[in-house]
């Protein structure tokens, strides 16, 4: 009798298990093409109007209508320069730069107190101070115009920087308050708690340890109060009634009414051009301080 000593062959099992496991479907990469689509379209849309802008401003008023596509054969330098004295845009940049940068300081000093306290104290009346904040955010500025008028003339403070700086503090106030209560209840109260023990006051605690603390969320906010006060219109054109002391949002109207009669479009271009470039380098400065702050924000 004969011994079959040889190793036994396995054969591959026809488990379903066993199959090699596939890296997508096809649905689920058209919907990561889909996407990809959009977010180029969407780039598109923001960059292309803005590069177009760009370029049209160093034309001539000609070269504007007869090749408005292509890039300028000659570049006008004297186009911002028209603009920034004949056109007064000069004028309009340095009351919008002293209005702005006084009502964030402001806004970011008074914010980050009142949260503070709404996120670290106990006291009757919290929540109802805080969700008034919060529902200031939902009323429509259109509704306040007439009154607020009023309220700024009867003051003596009508066409004056300080009655602008007032207004737009109070009008970025919910936002900030809102975004700011969030972040400071992320922050670690035991650091206060142990310097109150050795002698420090509550102001002390807010200026030399949580204010600090804050200050990736305080740095984002403070940004995005920029771009929107940066962009106002509606406000400085009922309380800002001298034409000396218009905003570049005001100038920019202005001008676009005016170069439009007198047929001086790249002086209007380079204005709008003037007035994008702010917004543009504190975006690219900060780009990293607004995502690490929005980041840090929802980690925490």
């Amino acid at each position: 009798m004969t011994i079959d000593t040889r190793p036994a062959v396995s054969t591959p099992s026809a488990s379903p298990d066993a199959r090699p496991a596939r890296r997508g479907t096809t649905g689920e990469l058209g919907l990561t093409v889909v996407a990809q689509v959009v977010l180029v379209g969407w780039v598109l849309m923001g960059v292309v109007p803005l590069l177009w802008a760009v370029l049209t401003s160093f034309k001539s008023d000609r070269e504007i209508f007869t090749s408005p596509w292509s890039p300028p054969t000659e570049w006008h330098f004297d186009n911002f320069v028209r603009a920034w004295t004949t056109a007064n845009i000069g004028r309009y940049f340095v009351n919008s730069a002293i209005v702005v940068c006084a009502a964030v300081v402001l806004v970011m000093l008074l914010g980050a107190m009142v949260a503070y306290v709404l996120a670290r104290y106990e006291f009757p009346g919290r929540n109802a101070i805080y969700y008034t904040l919060v529902a200031g955010m939902t009323f429509p500025i259109f509704l306040a115009l007439v009154p607020l008028f009023f309220v700024v003339q009867n003051l003596g403070m009508l066409g004056t920087y300080h009655g602008l700086v007032l207004v737009y503090t109070a009008y970025a106030l919910p936002f900030t308050v809102f975004f700011l209560t969030s972040f400071f209840r992320t922050l670690p109260g035991a650091l206060v708690e142990a310097a109150m023990l050795d002698g420090c006051s509550h102001a002390g605690a807010f200026f030399r340890i949580m204010l600090p603390l804050a200050r990736p969320g305080l740095i984002s906010v403070g940004i995005l109060n920029f771009f929107g006060l940066w962009n106002q219109f509606l406000l400085p054109l009922v309380l800002m009634p001298d034409q000396d002391r218009y905003v570049l949002s005001q100038g920019l109207a202005v001008l676009a009414a005016n170069q439009g009669y007198r047929s001086d479009w790249s002086a209007l271009f380079a204005g709008l051009v003037i007035a994008l470039l702010p917004v543009l380098a504190v975006y690219v400065v900060f780009q990293r301080r607004i995502q690490d702050g929005l980041a840090t924000g929802a980690l925490k």
